[in-house]
């Protein structure tokens, strides 16, 4: 469903409102929300995470009235049905990591300007959060960008644990810019910057860190928030490679959460940019987070010879 917000402070109320009933909510993948979703008894909504986490459709009287002015007055609440099955449905969705909330897209993600949150978005932040206590994160980070922020988790998250740096979350999505903006206001990252850019063009400048969670399926109906384009996907991770590498100050760190797709065994993805990172890199890890996601991906055109897609992390240091 399309953003159209007509009202960011009522949003940003909305989403202090939840917090302080203690909303807590963790966004699953597309096929287990549609199977919840599908069981008789969740037809409608009976609370506040069934109406904002779980997108189900609600009736009058089911969130509290102060709650439901908010998202009357957002613009993202939308009336459907008639008579006796009369009622509203949410076109926003709020999601929770360690305690910070974040507004995302509605589900089903089915629009071409939908902005995602899901288990990578976890895996993401985790992912980030060792990476900054690790040795190999020696420069201090003062200036970082985020490639395709999204709704902004990472990039928040970065900005709060380095309060003193700035951080731009870039993104070529402008209904992500405007949910990157807000959550970062309801969660107290008062130094990042929304930007709209691809791959950091447009932001003059060196970084102290650069990291991305892009997209990375080979989508046939080719939706900017899951399509990676070609190499089975990982096209725009290179891109993201290469991009970043060349935007980093010496010592500075290079962060990529990604899919890639296994073939005979073999990584594609790292066969083709380890050049990229032997000749730039004075260091770089590279490690499966998880062997096995996004397995009835591996029914559709384009995947026939794959057997597998795992996520990785790498973290690169470019050589000073």
């Amino acid at each position: 469903m399309t953003l159209d917000l007509r009202s960011p402070a009522a949003l940003a109320a909305l989403g202090r409102r939840l917090r302080d009933q203690d909303y807590r909510f963790t966004t699953v993948t597309p096929a287990t929300h549609r199977r919840v979703n599908r069981r008789a008894e969740n037809a409608w909504a009976h609370g506040l995470r069934d109406v904002f986490g779980w997108s189900r459709p609600y009736r009058d009287g089911v969130l509290p009235a102060e709650i439901d002015a908010l998202l009357v007055e957002s613009g993202l609440r939308e009336d459907i049905g008639q008579e006796s099955e009369a009622g509203h449905r949410p076109r926003i969705r709020a999601s929770t990591i360690a305690g910070q909330l974040y507004f995302h897209s509605a589900f089903p993600t089915d629009d071409d300007d939908a902005v995602f949150f899901g288990p990578d978005t976890y895996r993401y932040v985790a992912a980030l959060k060792r990476a900054l206590a690790s040795p190999l994160l020696s420069r201090p980070v003062r200036r970082a960008g985020d490639i395709g922020c999204g709704a902004g988790p990472a990039a928040i998250e970065l900005a709060l644990c380095c309060p003193d740096a700035a951080v731009y979350g870039a993104d070529i999505n402008e209904d992500a810019l405007t949910l990157t903006e807000i959550n970062a206001e309801l969660n107290g990252a008062t130094r990042l910057i929304p930007c709209r850019s691809n791959l950091l063009d447009g932001v003059d400048g060196h970084f102290d860190l650069v990291m991305s969670n892009p997209p990375y399926i080979l989508d046939p109906d080719e939706l900017p928030y899951r399509h990676g384009g070609g190499e089975h996907g990982a096209e725009l991770s290179i891109q993201i490679v290469k991009a970043g590498l060349s935007r980093l100050h010496p010592g500075g760190s290079l962060l990529l959460y990604t899919g890639v797709a296994i073939v005979a065994g073999e990584d594609p993805f790292l066969t083709a940019i380890r050049p990229l990172l032997d000749e730039a890199c004075g260091e770089w890890r590279y490690e499966e987070l998880d062997p096995d996601i996004f397995g009835g991906q591996l029914e559709c055109e384009g995947y026939e010879k794959v057997e597998r897609i795992a996520a990785v992390w790498l973290h690169a240091v470019k050589r000073g």
